[in-house]
């Protein structure tokens, strides 16, 4: 029997076997990969999954929909649920605790959570090998847009930094039940390696990316002004007079060492 969607979870159930292949066949799961799903819901990509992987863990907070998923998996493969909250969940501590040095996720985030649930991710990414997420495209959209785009912005920024952001494809509304009132869109995700990542103090760069993106119909040097004066400003090669929509994400790096060392 299908669960009912609860509206509190956001939950939204994929059905369609055509997108359902395209996920696994992007994520391509090999044996010895430790493959961790984010929200497996009634289990529509967890078995399928689990059928190529043969062991899989999955993070679901329903406790109303674990019973039938363990159930559904008995014959398919190894499942372990973990029965919370992902924002709560330690994924470098979850890779250790397996031996692995690196996670594999996948996962049809809930709308209402997907970004607090990215910069989650971000933050364990030295434990995480790549990610593919179907998301709302709308948002895709903002963390692959590039400077100049009208929908480029801190999400952009700050995953761009950490990530190299890869869309795949588009999902429509009515492979899901209940059907969304958007369109979906699934990304890969993949850390960049140590050597690629700057070495500004993450909190600065979180401080002049929100600051800038906060007021960002204001010149840098208004919306910059209780962090960075215009001097400063240029002092990263910055011009006070961009917005900051203009910069990449490697001039928010600069101004970001620019404000630690004051």
């Amino acid at each position: 029997m299908n669960a009912r969607p609860k509206k509190s979870f956001g939950q939204h159930f994929l059905h369609d076997r055509r997108y359902i292949d395209r996920i696994v066949s992007a994520v391509a799961p090999r044996d010895d990969d430790f493959v961790v799903e984010i929200g497996p819901g009634e289990g529509a990509l967890t078995l399928p999954l689990l059928k190529v992987a043969g062991k899989l863990s999955a993070i679901e907070l329903d406790t109303d929909l674990i019973p039938g998923l363990r159930a559904r998996a008995t014959s398919v493969g190894e499942l372990h649920i973990i029965q919370a909250d992902v924002l709560k969940v330690d994924f470098t501590a979850l890779a250790h605790s397996h031996g692995v040095e690196r996670l594999r996720i996948a996962g049809n985030l809930p709308y209402y959570i997907s970004s607090p649930i990215l910069f989650h991710c971000v933050e364990h990414a030295a434990a995480i090998q790549d990610m593919h997420f179907m998301l709302q495209k709308e948002v895709v959209d903002r963390m692959a847009a590039e400077p100049g785009s009208k929908v480029y912005g801190r999400l952009s920024v700050m995953l761009q930094l950490a990530c190299r952001v890869e869309p795949l494809f588009n999902v429509p509304a009515e492979a899901f039940r209940p059907p969304p009132k958007v369109e979906s869109a699934v990304v890969r995700l993949v850390p960049l390696a140590k050597h690629e990542l700057h070495d500004a103090k993450p909190e600065h760069v979180y401080a002049v990316v929100k600051a800038a993106f906060g007021q960002r119909r204001k010149t840098l040097s208004n919306a910059l002004k209780q962090l960075l004066d215009s001097d400063a400003i240029r002092r990263a090669d910055v011009d006070p007079r961009a917005r900051a929509e203009t910069l990449a994400p490697e001039d928010f790096v600069r101004l970001a060492k620019v404000y630690g060392s004051l």
